[in-house]
């Protein structure tokens, strides 16, 4: 630690290149803490998703509905163990898309089906009792400062209502946890399907896609087999995948967002490793004489050799951090408009990622102009 002011003043000598390549490695990590994020976020449903669930929906397209007289052919499946069902209803809130899910449910058969979401048998009851009652995600309701009591207008974009009106006006009975994932599990509002079926304007007796629970993982292909075979070649053919499956499928809607994350960034990263690695090479060439004095004065080849190695991870390191706190700053600001898809602030597993790849990048950079330091004789370094 002796010689950081040493490696600093090395490093900085010539402060509009090192200015500049430090402002390369920046946007850089900048970038990779924004896309790695958006990655993250696509993949988090997959990931969280349980192996025991099951996803029912249209062969065909996932606007498809079905029948509601499905649910209890499915239950009569084996290995079902329970089945419920589920809309997307999308619609805005406050003239802005709605930065929410807002599903239409049974709420017994929901709560048996997504065991994860806790919410108190007095939320419960109070829903059971409310054909217009809802009920949000208790992260989330702190968030929109939403009391229970408070009345939550929606504009519908998919659903009129039978006489015609677009606002479908909700009564916030409670909320609920969601044990799995407290962040974008909480992001949903759930009301009633009697209320929804009675009172839209078509559509009725049908439902979006079913929620499968079965007894045994391990059945998960077999239940499936079993489930769509009994809906072939008839007029709502299914197709029956687990939760998992279901979620990277519809991410996926939007393209392989992990292929084009990584080439993005691979793209990046190869024209910065070819950029700072010219930098340490020239401002090794300016200072062979000085590596020389170094030598004279005792200092040993290794040390000569970690020198340069230092100056080229200390900036590889330091280019990552201020990119990466960009990177959250950013987030943190375009916070209202990404909590659609579950973003809200990068994580620390972003960071750690971030942060091994500045040491790999310091490394790569400064392995060669480092073992030049190293070898160079002494007398060669003076005659420079």
């Amino acid at each position: 630690m002796k010689y950081v002011s040493l490696i600093w003043a090395s490093l900085f000598r010539k402060k509009m290149r090192t200015m500049l390549t430090l402002l390369s490695i920046v946007v850089a990590f900048l970038l990779f803490g924004m896309l790695q994020t958006v990655g993250q976020a696509f993949s988090a449903g997959a990931d969280k998703a349980d192996a025991d669930r099951l996803i029912t929906n249209s062969k065909y397209s996932i606007i498809d509905m079905l029948p509601i007289s499905f649910q209890q052919r499915i239950a009569a499946v084996p290995g079902v163990q329970v089945v419920a069902h589920a809309s997307w209803f999308g619609g805005s809130y406050q003239d802005k898309q709605a930065q929410f899910a807002v599903f239409p449910v049974v709420p017994e058969d929901y709560l048996l089906a997504a065991p994860e979401i806790k919410i108190s048998e007095q939320a419960l009851a109070a829903w059971k009792a409310n054909k217009t009652g809802a009920i949000v995600g208790e992260s989330f309701a702190k968030k929109m400062n939403w009391k229970v009591g408070d009345k939550i207008p929606l504009q519908a974009d998919i659903w009129p209502q039978a006489n015609g009106s677009l606002t479908w006006t909700f009564d916030l009975v409670g909320t609920y946890r969601n044990t799995k994932d407290a962040g974008n599990g909480e992001m949903a509002m759930l009301f009633r399907y009697d209320y929804f079926d009675e009172a839209r304007q078509y559509g009725k007796g049908t439902v979006g896609w079913y929620l499968v629970k079965i007894n045994d993982f391990h059945d998960a292909d077999k239940v499936a087999k079993l489930i769509d075979t009994q809906f072939a070649n008839s007029e709502h053919e299914t197709k029956t995948q687990t939760e998992q499956a279901f979620a990277q499928g519809f991410a996926k809607q939007f393209g392989d967002i992990a292929l084009m994350v990584s080439a993005i960034l691979g793209a990046v990263f190869f024209t910065i490793l070819v950029l700072s690695g010219n930098t340490m090479s020239q401002a090794l060439r300016e200072r062979i004489p000085e590596l020389g004095i170094l030598k004279t004065l005792g200092f040993s080849n290794s040390a000569v050799y970690w020198f340069v190695m230092l100056e080229s991870l200390l900036l590889s390191v330091l280019g990552a951090l201020i990119g990466l706190m960009l990177a959250a700053m950013a987030i943190n600001g375009l916070k209202s408009a990404l909590t659609g898809f579950g973003i809200s602030s990068i994580s620390t597993t972003v960071v750690f990622q971030g942060l091994g790849i500045a040491l790999l990048l310091g490394f790569a950079v400064g392995i060669l102009p480092a073992l030049k330091a190293m070898r160079i004789k002494i007398v060669d370094a003076l005659r420079s």
